[in-house]
């Protein structure tokens, strides 16, 4: 698997170049993927509205995850203007989070998808169509050599750009352990990072991601403060 380290015409982040499935992709710091050639940005797991759901099941968290994530969004759209814009699943964290939505909220994700044609794939938190939102839904949708989806397949995973699973990388260096989110890929399949910003992470070591990757191929591309690391599946520890 071929990589380049890129960084973005306004340096305010570091990028990755990878294959999948003989595809040229970025790898961005802020956890979300691009292709150049398509101008396609794809962003996974939003889990908007997802402080809103768990208020209504009495567990009380400050009501601002939507607003941070949109504004996270904001900026990458901004930064490579893409003409096609891929919403891996789980944009919101329940079936009715779309229709709870803040006005506020709806102009603002409204004014991003202005322009753009704009793929919601179903994921198991939302698996209809987000309420009077534009765009289009699928199951799963195929560009080229790649398949885009919101939960990973064990049995054909060439060329798959999957979410769903919040991939994270840990490792330990002079007795520290440093924890992130983080791209999984081995040059057949991806795995991207969730971006909502109430989401965790799964240790990319779990048993959830078994029969997954090819370890010898395998690389997490750890997200660190303003750059990504590519470390390989030897260096990472479980936890």
């Amino acid at each position: 698997m071929s990589q380049t380290a890129l960084i973005q015409t306004d340096g305010s982040s570091h990028s990755i170049e990878i294959e999948v499935a003989g595809e040229r992709i970025v790898c961005d710091q802020r956890g979300v993927m691009f292709i150049p050639d398509l101008r396609l940005l794809t962003v996974s797991d939003l889990h908007l509205e997802k402080g809103s759901s768990l208020a209504r099941r009495g567990v009380f968290m400050p009501p601002y995850d939507s607003g941070a994530t949109l504004l996270r969004l904001q900026s990458v759209i901004a930064c490579y203007d893409p003409k096609t814009v891929i919403s891996l699943g789980d944009s919101f964290h329940d079936g009715e989070g779309a229709a709870r939505l803040p006005e506020t909220y709806r102009d603002h994700l409204g004014a991003l998808m202005s322009g753009r044609d704009w793929i919601w794939i179903a994921g198991n938190h939302d698996p209809h169509a987000p309420a009077d939102l534009p765009g289009d839904t699928a199951g799963e949708i195929a560009i080229g050599a790649l398949r885009f989806r919101h939960e990973p397949s064990v049995e054909n995973g060439h060329g798959e750009i999957a979410g769903h699973l919040h991939p994270g990388a840990r490792i330990v260096r002079r007795g520290r352990s440093v924890r992130r989110a983080c791209f999984a890929a081995d040059g057949d399949r991806l795995i991207m990072p969730a971006f909502g910003s109430f989401t965790g992470t799964l240790n990319v070591l779990d048993e959830a991601y078994n029969g997954l990757f090819s370890m010898a191929a395998f690389k997490a591309y750890m997200i660190g403060r303003d750059r990504l690391y590519a470390v390989s599946g030897k260096a990472l520890c479980p936890g």
